[in-house]
């Protein structure tokens, strides 16, 4: 804003001669003069970038706000008369903070950019622009890690992520896009952002010409100046060189690291949902057509999971793995099952979604024996109690009709009811069990599958006492 100007001009104070540049005095002269104020009061008017920092000789300056109110009613608005001057200052685009100030006073903002003209609804004073600026500032100019404001935004729309680079201690980092202004840069990215990515491009262009164009340079050159003499014949060059044998590229993939071999397929996660979930499809649908899908329960979740469709994977695998014979079934893949479904209630949920869509291309076979399939994936631990009674008490037509929706719900009635008895009794017999709890013995049957609980009769304890003779002791 001010440079020290030694000529026989005039002088200010204290001998030194001062000036506006040509866009100071563009923007301050007409209220300067306005206000009656001297050049030396519009030379205090530049303030620290960060104005926490009270060293005067901070070498990161911005102008002062200037705001000036016009309109009455409800048509007044406060324009901010240098916002492009600041804004200069903070290398940002002077929507940005004028945006920032609609945000943070709810109000709406008017941008003239051919003008220089940046507004903002209703009367507001220049102080109270000036602090909140600051908050501007530490949201989304200063560094994180140094307090320099030598930083830079990066947009990323496809992630809808915005970082932020120093120039000075090199940190790279993203911004917390919770506030309302990441949706205002996130559609409208800093115009040298496009420029800056261009330029990177370019320069790794260059680089790999340069690279090809040294080989080819190199040999044009071998070709002008004197060769040495050839090196015996027998020297072991050749052992330098890498291998190119199949063999040879099949070991290096080997020795390629799971992380690394993630890294190479990560634009599967940019893709939609749909895609991603076909690709999962297509990917199990594979293994089965090998015959290799007994085996594969471990690589189909980590397939879901690369994929980020891990929920649904029941839903997939209910489509690809069940038919007519769903009870067998159950049984051979309860593992790749439970590798989804286990403490997953969504998953167990698709898995409802993809039994209901099974019992509609089965109908006739599966409708009657709803019941009795749906005990099997609850023994089998696929699907938890809970889950089971939510789902009953609300027909959805996502997957079926409703009306075979209604259908289904009806069949599985019975064993819906029997659950919710068994946890009505599970509940009143829990005062008992605290009670008999000291009587309580374990009995192991062999012709039985699992332990029995029992209560022991407390009859001999009654017979004992009746020998006990108090007279006696």
């Amino acid at each position: 804003m001010i440079e020290p100007y030694a000529a026989s001009r005039g002088r200010g104070l204290f001998g030194t001669a001062i000036r506006l540049t040509h866009s100071a005095v563009a923007t301050h002269c007409g209220v300067a003069r306005a206000n009656g104020t001297d050049v030396v009061t519009q030379a205090k008017m530049s303030v620290n970038v960060n104005r926490s920092v009270s060293d005067q000789f901070y070498r990161y300056k911005m102008p002062r706000l200037i705001a000036k109110v016009e309109g009455k009613g409800n048509g007044i608005k406060t324009v901010i008369v240098n916002m492009v001057d600041v804004a200069k200052a903070l290398n940002r685009p002077p929507t940005y903070p004028t945006k920032f100030f609609g945000c943070e006073l709810g109000a709406q903002t008017q941008f003239d950019v051919k003008n220089d003209r940046y507004i903002v609804n209703g009367s507001h004073e220049a102080n109270k622009l000036q602090d909140m600026l600051d908050g501007f500032i530490r949201k989304f100019v200063l560094c994180p890690e140094c307090d320099n404001p030598e930083t830079d935004l990066h947009i990323n729309p496809k992630k809808q992520t915005i970082g932020n680079s120093c120039k000075a201690c090199g940190y790279r980092g993203m911004l917390d896009t919770r506030h309302k202004l990441c949706t205002f840069i996130l559609k409208n990215p800093p115009e040298n952002e496009s420029g800056s990515v261009k330029k990177e491009k370019e320069k790794k262009n260059r680089k790999k010409d340069k690279e090809n164009g040294s080989n080819s340079g190199e040999a044009g050159q071998r070709n002008d100046i004197d060769a040495p003499d050839a090196v015996d014949g027998d020297d072991d060059d050749e052992d330098w060189a890498e291998e190119t044998t199949a063999e040879a590229q099949r070991r290096r993939m080997e020795e390629i690291s799971e992380h690394a071999k993630g890294l190479t397929l990560s634009d599967d996660l940019e893709k939609t949902l749909e895609e991603r979930v076909n690709m999962f499809y297509n990917f199990v649908k594979q293994k089965k057509e090998e015959g290799v899908i007994v085996s594969a329960d471990k690589e189909i979740l980590a397939e879901a999971e690369r994929l980020e469709v891990r929920a649904m994977g029941p839903l997939i695998l209910s489509e690809l793995l069940f038919d007519a014979n769903i009870r067998e079934q159950i049984k051979k893949y309860k593992r790749h099952f439970l590798r989804f479904c286990h403490n997953d209630k969504k998953a167990q949920k698709y898995l409802l979604g993809g039994f209901e869509c099974l019992v509609k291309l089965h109908q006739s076979q599966l409708l009657p024996r709803v019941s009795i399939i749906l005990k099997d994936l609850y023994d089998s631990d696929l699907l938890e109690e809970d889950v089971i009674l939510a789902w009953a008490e609300k027909v959805s037509k996502k997957y079926v009709s409703k009306e075979l929706a209604k259908e289904i719900h009806a069949k599985a009635e019975p064993f819906v009811k029997w659950l919710k008895e068994a946890e009505e009794e599970s509940e009143g017999s829990e005062e008992e069990d605290v009670e008999d709890e000291d009587n309580v013995e374990v009995v192991y049957s062999s012709s039985a599958r699992e332990l029995k609980m029992e209560t022991a009769k407390p009859e001999k304890a009654e017979k004992e006492e009746e020998d006990i003779d108090i007279d006696a002791i």
